[in-house]
């Protein structure tokens, strides 16, 4: 028995040689022959112009492993940590199934098996003198630098419970009295994995205490979670299989860290910002020369080294795993030419310079070989698919097929850290088609398509009802191509939502699909919609964001906030001109057309029907639906109540895979 039949991807026909079609989110072209279906971007290796294969994968090079446990002190083992109110915020032990499970399970593509083993380690590790982390209890890693009289912290984590049980972790085994305060905090950018947790390494008060972060940083902090934060938050569910119970046949991961804790999210505004490449900042006795990577990983982020430590954090900029260009739970897209350009001036920064580079996910790379080869390695990686990308563009490939058929060189492929376990070739690609080019690849047939349930009854119709798309469904996954027989199963599922038997033979697709997945962001998802179309939606599941990160908004912000929500048609007819007095500011909104705007100015507005002075955590509990209590209000109070009635609420459980 094959690798892939043992993962159910084939049923092949008697006797014949039918063509196989790829399902991979790296390379994912079909083939032709007696070749079996691909369901991953791998089952071991890669083949120029075919579906990834993981076989050609050197697993014999056992030195990720060397370098995830060297330096280990030791595990947390409190048991699972949670919020003051007794939810779990994260549980050390959920993942403890993939370091005893014995053999290789049939369920997961081997090589993101490997990747859910590395990231599987948890606890406290020495990097180098001077520098410690803890990986393992939240998506990210926290690291500490001792400094000369306390504790520099880099990325706090998701969530306040787990900061606080790292910060812990650390104190019982290298400062048990508890003698050396933190002193500075550094945000290597602004994702929620990397200063969420703040509040659990600094509880109390900040005064005093240095916290470092790129220039731009809480622009882009506390924007990504505002505008579109609904429909992210929804979709984040299925690119981290949130709902999904752990194990070998559903979550393991999503191979950039465990998964996302659901504690408390916190936001302490920086004090100080870097603003320049070669920059040099003292924290506690501790030099750190910085270097400005702007629209990279992040719109805002930055490396830095230690150069009396000889280590150097590459951020998120450089990982053991293919990074999202674009990540498919939205977000704007990242400019891969900008990523390869800084990568260089990384090599040219800090080779010859740093005995170790450690970064805010996996493990650390030890030796100026290795960490030149791994940024040599990652450089090329971002900018092969920019590059390439860019050339067919120009030769008049649209996004689908250039994603059908870019591969990397074997010598790029093969190499560990560049593996799609995260990000991937397929939906990198499209990202960057996406920013040169927008969602129209130009052909006219699809420049006004039906929306889905139109398009399925068509579909549906042209077919000859929902028991004929069925039948043909079945004959595609016969053959192999899951990849159309989804597609049809979609139309059917879209056509007829009380079909269940479509629903049924939909989700087991998916599972199969996702079982074979390297890319543990594309399990998660098939998964999660395997789950979702057999036992319906349930309830979110998300950290809970504490006030730091609502008081961190700007008033503009909260008012934009408000204006995404205006329920367009039903404020055609509506005109009103309301104004916010706070601090020293008029805050002047105007619906109109459907349209809320606003400016500001420093005295009231002479045809403002309602002006209420407030504070702003004021502003925020009448937001918040928890009414006017110490508002003064002078005018028409009933233009707030014609206000809040056009405001949609968002939908935190809409239907993905279902209309």
């Amino acid at each position: 028995m094959t690798s892939m039949d043992r993962r159910g991807f084939v049923a092949a026909a008697a006797g014949a040689a039918a063509a196989a079609v790829a399902l991979n989110p790296q390379t994912a072209v079909a083939v032709s022959g007696t070749r079996e279906a691909q369901g991953t971007q791998g089952t071991r290796g890669t083949l120029p112009s075919a579906p990834t294969d993981t076989d050609g994968l050197p697993y014999e090079d056992e030195g990720d492993f060397a370098d995830a446990d060297r330096g280990f002190i030791a595990a947390f083992t409190a048991g699972p940590i949670k919020t003051a109110a007794g939810k779990v915020a994260w549980d050390p032990d959920a993942y403890r199934f993939i370091g005893e499970q014995k053999s290789e399970p049939d369920s997961v593509d081997p090589s993101l098996w490997r990747q859910a083993r590395l990231l599987s380690r948890q606890g406290l590790y020495r990097v180098t003198d001077r520098i410690y982390q803890v990986r393992g209890l939240d998506l990210s890693n926290m690291t500490i630098v001792e400094g000369d009289t306390g504790l520099i912290v880099i990325d706090p984590l998701i969530s306040a419970e787990t900061a606080a049980a790292a910060l812990r972790l650390y104190r019982e085994h290298r400062d048990p009295k508890g003698a050396r305060p933190v002193k500075a905090m550094i945000y290597t950018h602004p994702h929620v994995d990397h200063f969420g947790g703040c509040r659990g390494v600094l509880p109390g008060s900040t005064e005093g205490v240095d916290i470092l972060a790129p220039e731009g940083f809480m622009e882009h902090a506390v924007s990504e979670n505002v505008y579109a934060g609904p429909a992210m938050a929804r979709r984040s569910a299925y690119m981290y299989g949130a709902q999904l119970p752990t194990g070998v046949k559903t979550q393991v991961g999503c191979g950039l860290g465990l998964n996302v804790s659901l504690g408390t999210v916190g936001l302490i505004p920086p004090t100080r910002y870097i603003t320049a490449t070669g920059q040099e900042v003292t924290l506690d006795g501790v030099r750190i020369e910085f270097q400005m990577t702007p629209g990279t990983e992040s719109q805002a982020e930055m490396n830095f080294l230690f150069p009396d430590l000889r280590a150097v954090c590459m951020a998120e900029n450089a990982t053991h795993t293919m990074h999202n260009i674009i990540t498919l739970r939205g977000a704007q897209v990242r400019d891969a030419h900008a990523w390869a350009g800084y990568l260089t001036e990384s090599i040219g920064l800090y080779a010859k310079k740093a005995d170790v580079a450690f970064a805010s996910h996996h493990w650390p790379t030890w030796g100026d070989e290795a960490i030149v080869a791994l940024l040599t390695h990652q450089r090329d990686l971002y900018g092969y698919l920019h590059d390439q990308t860019v050339r067919l563009i120009n030769q008049g490939r649209t996004g689908s097929e250039i994603a059908e058929t870019l591969q990397l060189p074997p010598q790029l492929d093969r190499v560990w850290a560049n593996r799609g376990y995260y990000g991937s070739i397929s939906h990198n690609v499209k990202g960057i088609y996406q920013r040169y080019m927008g969602w129209f690849d130009a052909n006219p047939a699809h420049l006004w398509q039906h929306p889905p349930v139109e398009e399925a009854k068509r579909w549906v119709e042209c077919l000859g009802g929902q028991r004929a798309v069925r039948r043909q469904a079945r004959r595609y996954a016969e053959r192999g191509d899951l990849r159309f027989a989804v597609t049809l199963l979609n139309h059917a599922v879209f056509n007829d939502p009380g079909d269940r038997e479509a629903k049924r033979d939909l989700a087991g697709l998916y599972t199969r699909l996702g079982h074979g997945m390297e890319n543990a962001v594309w399990r998660n998802f098939y998964l999660m919609a395997a789950q979702e179309l057999k036992e319906g939606i349930k309830p979110a599941t998300s950290a809970t964001l504490g006030p730091d990160m609502y008081m961190a908004l700007t008033v503009g912000q909260l008012i934009d906030s408000m204006a995404v929500r205006v329920n367009g048609p039903k404020a055609w007819d509506l005109r009103l001109d309301v104004d916010w007095h706070i601090g020293d500011t008029y805050w002047h909104l105007r619906l109109a057309n459907g349209l809320l705007t606003w400016t500001t100015s420093a005295s009231p507005a002479k045809d403002a029907g309602l002006t209420m002075t407030m504070t702003k955590p004021q502003l925020l509990a009448l937001l918040a639906g928890k009414g006017t209590d110490g508002i003064t209000m002078t005018g028409d109070p009933a233009l707030l109540k014609r206000l809040l009635s056009v405001l949609d609420a968002p939908d935190p459980v809409f239907p993905i895979v279902t209309p």
